[in-house]
């Protein structure tokens, strides 16, 4: 039999007080007999056994109690993991969008047929995009920006067109500190709504960039009637997150009168990060811009217009002035999302140096839905650069463009 402390001692308290009631019985009574002095011993060694039982029975109920207490701590650990994972979930969106095309492209330069014409599939764009919310605040922003480069090794580059760090304090103060939209390009981009078929008009004549690195901040004001846009970057664009002497700044205002119609205005000003501690700009690059443009259900109108003067001359002793303008509109036909659409640019490139130079593009096509995050058009372009001397550079293109978004 297990010996147990504590029945052990209870037994020998007894046995103790039966012999000190015997001994005081003594001094009055006869001896106890040896069989009552048995019968005393059986009765203590049952108690010693219940002792012993009923301290069993507590043992394995602590052990119980012990098992189901870390049952319940695995359960709320895994509780809590789960909870965990579950709002990492729904804190997080990932997002993507492609731009690609099946064309035939005919270009001449002169007269004579380039090494561009051909009829090939692309693949423009393709946007991978990772969201975060911290808080109702706080978030963070990661997009990658895949890009075909033709080049001696046909490369494919991978860059990060956006990394940003977001507070939003309102709807009117947005605050962003990394890799970002500037204020113009992507405001145009939004109104214009085909961007898939081509860039907007500073964009394709690349005298702006849709992103950079840097400070940015903005929101909408009074109903959304109003919306503000400025940032502080370092001018090179977000394929190029160098460090320069100083820092550029790009800013734009909104004004929305009625629902559906905007009049916006930007500016940029700055030496596009070409000015290093170790080189001087001789001239600052400046941009002022000009949109009206109306977006309402299935029609969409509008222009953006655009001067900018020493673009390219920021390192050069020379100045020099470009100006344009691009007007587009569309119209939806029936209810399938179905619509035409078209647009035509217009610009001098170098009103100073060779003002004789000039291109002129337009488009016109046909936008197919086929299903939600998908959208073909049939479109078909034409480019003519040209200037008085040894520039005469026409591409013609038609076929299909695609953009796939979710």
């Amino acid at each position: 039999m297990r010996s147990n402390p504590l029945a052990t001692a209870i037994a020998a308290g007894l046995l103790v007080a039966a012999l000190t009631t015997a001994q005081t019985a003594h001094a009055a009574e006869p001896a106890v007999t040896a069989e009552e002095l048995a019968a005393l011993k059986a009765q203590i060694n049952a108690l010693q056994d219940r002792v012993e039982s009923l301290q069993a029975q507590s043992d394995a109920q602590s052990d119980i109690n012990v098992a189901d207490a870390q049952r319940l701590d695995a359960a709320d650990a895994q509780a809590k993991k789960v909870d965990k994972i579950s709002k990492l979930v729904n804190d997080t969106q990932i997002s993507g969008k492609m731009f690609f095309d099946v064309t035939n492209i005919d270009q001449t330069s002169r007269g004579a047929k380039t090494a561009a014409s051909g009829t090939g599939i692309d693949v423009k764009r393709f946007y991978l995009g990772v969201t975060h919310k911290f808080t109702d605040t706080w978030s963070a922003n990661v997009t990658t920006d895949f890009q075909y480069v033709p080049s001696l090794d046909s490369a494919a580059n991978v860059y990060i067109k956006k990394a940003y760090l977001q507070g939003k304090f309102s709807d009117a103060f947005v605050f962003r500190a990394g890799a970002a939209d500037l204020p113009w390009i992507p405001f145009v981009e939004g109104m214009y709504g085909y961007r898939y078929v081509e860039n907007t008009l500073t964009d394709r004549l690349k005298y702006g960039t849709s992103s950079d690195w840097g400070l940015h901040a903005g929101g909408d004001l009074a109903d959304k009637r109003f919306n503000y846009a400025v940032s502080v970057v370092n001018g090179a664009g977000y394929k190029n997150p160098n460090r320069s002497k100083g820092m550029d700044v790009e800013a734009r205002v909104g004004f929305a009168p009625v629902e559906g119609l905007v009049v916006a205005a930007g500016l940029y000003s700055g030496t596009l990060g070409k000015e290093t501690g170790t080189v001087n700009a001789l001239h600052t690059a400046r941009r002022n811009d000009l949109m009206v443009a109306y977006a309402k259900g299935a029609y969409r109108v509008g222009g953006e217009y655009f001067t900018a003067t020493n673009w390219g001359n920021v390192l050069t002793a020379r100045t020099d002035k470009a100006e344009g303008y691009s007007l587009w509109g569309s119209a939806g036909i029936g209810t399938k999302g179905i619509a035409l659409f078209a647009r035509y640019d217009q610009a001098d490139l170098s009103k100073d140096i060779d003002p004789s130079l000039q291109e002129t593009y337009y488009n016109f096509g046909v936008e197919f839905p086929i299903t939600k995050g998908i959208k073909l058009a049939t479109v078909y372009k034409n480019t003519h650069r040209r200037n008085a001397g040894s520039i005469n550079l026409q591409t013609n293109e038609i076929g299909v463009w695609g953009e796939v978004g979710f």
